[in-house]
């Protein structure tokens, strides 16, 4: 199966497949936040605004990677960029391997006409790296006009689709290439960042790392709808470290890396749940879908009511900025 025609059908996976975690959740609901009645605050003190990777973000907010290589793709990334730009949010891409692969794929990430000014995060395949170096990488940015670079983890994924599944020497792989002159994260695909894994990453000059912890979508399942149109191994596909663990083990072993929490994330209330536990910023993807398909007014709609959400549960627990809810949530 080609690159191209593997992303399109991801696509219809994630759009009309059942590939939600079935049984394992992001934890966030083992969590409440600590409501404060009387903390003196008015609604409109509450700023969203956050510092990242040199842009001030209007919300703590990343539209996640989802697409790109192909017709529908560009559809897709026009709607979010857009939407991304209107609201002052950032936005990372798809991977980027199929414009490595084949340049005439760079139309469906060219995005920075719609979003001039909006953070873009470039991804690459961590295992991509067996084939590209430090050229490639730059050239990749470059091509995408993007402000920084994300390096996907994916074992799991990996396995399942029968893809890329060595992935031996390959943080020391991408130790040898930094710095590069952009900005470089690590994330996984929504099976999650572990302690361990968090103390192999420890050292590197990281950015920023997104725990996509599992809870959201199963990549896993994902790639079995893909592969045989069904899901064949369901204890397989619920395997991961969900979202809530992930966030409280990286950041117990990474506590002055920039944090970002995805996978299943999908409420205003749940994004502060994830800054209490210790997240700076959250992403979401799979949701944003069907929006885009709409185009960049229903995108721009569906992150909005989320980020207004988080605006009123950050009021309710005393919080003025998304950094001052750290620590304000317990244990149910």
């Amino acid at each position: 199966m080609s690159t191209l025609e593997r992303k399109r059908k991801h696509l219809e996976a994630c759009l009309e497949g059942d590939v939600a975690y079935q049984r394992t959740t992001t934890g966030l609901e083992r969590f409440r936040l600590r409501y404060q009645a009387l903390a003196g605050l008015a609604l409109a003190e509450v700023d969203l605004t956050t510092p990242f990777l040199g842009k001030n973000l209007k919300a703590p907010f990343l539209i996640g990677a989802m697409t790109g290589g192909e017709a529908l793709g560009r559809r897709i990334n026009l709607a979010l960029a857009e939407a991304a730009e209107a609201l002052g949010v950032g936005m990372m891409l798809g991977s980027g391997r199929v414009v490595l692969e084949k340049e005439e794929a760079l139309g469906s990430f060219q995005v920075r006409r719609v979003a001039p000014k909006a953070l873009l995060i470039a991804n690459l395949g961590l295992a991509q790296l067996r084939r590209y170096g430090r050229e490639d990488l730059v050239r990749l940015v470059e091509l995408l006009e993007a402000d920084a670079l994300a390096f996907h983890v994916n074992p799991l994924q990996e396995a399942v689709q029968k893809g890329d599944t060595d992935f031996r020497g390959l943080l020391e792989r991408l130790g040898d290439l930094l710095p590069l002159p952009f900005p470089v994260l690590v994330k996984e695909v929504g099976h999650g960042l572990s302690r361990e894994a968090a103390l192999a990453l420890k050292g590197l000059p990281l950015a920023a790392v997104d725990v996509a912890g599992a809870g959201g979508t199963s990549w896993a399942r994902v790639e079995e709808w893909v592969r045989f149109g069904e899901v064949r191994h369901p204890e397989l596909c619920e395997i991961g470290i969900p979202t809530a663990q992930a966030i409280l083990e990286v950041r117990e072993v990474l506590p002055n890396t920039p944090l970002i929490a995805s996978g299943g994330v999908y409420t205003g209330t749940d994004a502060v749940k994830a800054l209490a536990l210790g997240a700076d910023l959250v992403a979401v993807a799979r949701p944003l879908l069907k929006p885009a398909l709409e185009g960049p007014e229903a995108v721009s709609a569906w992150i909005g009511d989320y980020l207004e959400e988080m605006r009123t549960a950050l009021f309710a627990i005393g919080a003025r900025q998304p950094r001052e809810a750290r620590g304000r949530v317990e244990t149910i």
